[in-house]
C-alpha cells in the first residue's frame, strides 16, 4: 500500500461511521468517496456520500468502480468483506479497537494517513480536559452508581471493553468488569439470567445495537423487581450511534451522556441520604 507522501489517500471508503465522523471532524471530509449505510453522523454525510456497504457485507461492484485508494473498516466481523475487497484488488484497512486508548491510537493512525496529525492531537488533548473534569466532578460524590450496560438483549451481551471504561470515567461502576476485557462478543455473553440481577444494579443502560432498547422488557424479566435500578425506575437507553462506535460519538456523546445518568442518580441519592430536620 503506497500513497503520495505528502498527501496520503485521496479516495476513501468508510465501511463504518466511525471513520466518516472523523474524517469530517479534521476537515478532510473531501477524501471520502462512500460510507457505510448505518452513518449517522455528521447528518450532512448521509446527503453528500454515497452509501455502499452495511456492517457485515457491501456493493463490491459499487465500491470497486468508486476507485478508492485505501477503504477502512472496523472489527473482526468484517474480516468476509474485507477479503471480498481484498480479492477485487484494493487496498483495505481494518481496525479492531476495543478501549478508550486503541480508540485514540487508532484515530490518531487514520490522522496521520491524511496528514492531519495536529488537528488530531488537538482534538485529543480538548477531549482529554473535559474527560478529566467529569472523572474530577465525580470523584465528589459520596458513592458512585453501580452500571449493569447491555449490548444485547438475546443473548444479553454486556459492555465491550471501551464503554466499561467510559462508565468509570463517567463516574459509574461497571457490574461486569471480567467480561469488559473480552475481546469477541461470545465472551461477554451473561449466560445466567438471573446474574445481573445479583450483582444490584443501581442503573441499567440500554444500546441493543441498533435495536429499540425496551426497558419495560427488562423490568419484567424474572427475578428482577427487587434490583435497585428497575424498583426506582432508572432504565435508561443511549443509542447505539452514540456509544458503540468506536470514534469520536463514544468519546464524546456516549461519555456525556453516561456521565449525565450517574450524576442524577448521585444526586438523588446524595438527597435521600441527608438528615432531615
Amino acid at each position: 500500500m503506497s500513497f503520495p507522501a505528502a498527501h496520503g489517500p485521496q479516495r476513501i471508503v468508510c465501511l463504518t461511521e466511525e471513520t466518516t465522523e472523523w474524517l469530517y471532524l479534521l476537515g478532510e471530509e473531501r477524501r471520502i468517496v462512500g460510507i457505510s449505510g448505518y452513518t449517522v453522523r455528521p447528518r450532512r454525510a448521509r446527503e453528500e456520500k454515497p452509501r455502499v456497504s452495511a456492517f457485515l457485507d457491501g456493493k463490491i461492484d459499487k465500491i470497486v468502480a468508486l476507485e478508492p485508494d485505501l477503504v477502512i473498516g472496523f472489527s473482526d466481523m468484517q474480516a468476509a468483506l474485507a477479503d471480498k475487497l481484498i480479492r477485487a484488488g484494493l487496498n483495505v484497512f481494518i481496525t479492531n479497537q476495543r478501549s478508550v486508548a486503541e480508540i485514540l491510537g487508532t484515530m490518531r493512525l487514520v490522522a496521520g494517513l491524511v496528514g492531519a496529525h495536529e488537528r488530531a492531537e488537538a482534538w485529543v488533548a480538548e477531549w482529554q480536559q473535559g474527560a478529566l473534569a467529569l472523572a474530577e466532578a465525580a470523584r465528589r460524590w459520596p458513592r458512585r452508581p453501580r452500571v449493569y450496560f447491555e449490548e444485547w438483549d438475546e443473548p444479553k451481551i454486556s459492555a465491550i471493553q471501551w464503554v466499561s471504561e467510559l462508565i468509570g470515567m463517567a463516574g459509574g461502576e461497571d457490574v461486569f468488569p471480567e467480561l469488559a476485557v473480552q475481546r469477541m462478543g461470545r465472551d461477554r455473553v451473561v449466560h445466567d439470567a438471573l446474574e445481573p440481577a445479583r450483582r444490584s444494579p443501581d442503573l441499567i443502560i440500554g444500546s441493543w445495537c441498533g435495536k429499540k432498547f425496551r426497558p419495560e422488557h427488562v423490568a419484567a424479566r424474572e427475578g428482577w423487581q427487587q434490583v435497585p435500578a428497575v424498583r426506582d425506575g432508572r432504565l435508561h437507553e443511549i443509542k447505539s450511534c452514540d456509544i458503540l462506535q468506536p470514534g469520536p460519538a463514544a468519546l464524546t456523546d456516549g461519555l456525556q451522556q453516561l456521565h449525565r445518568l450517574c450524576a442524577d442518580w448521585a444526586a438523588h441519592a446524595a438527597a435521600a441520604a441527608a438528615p432531615t430536620t
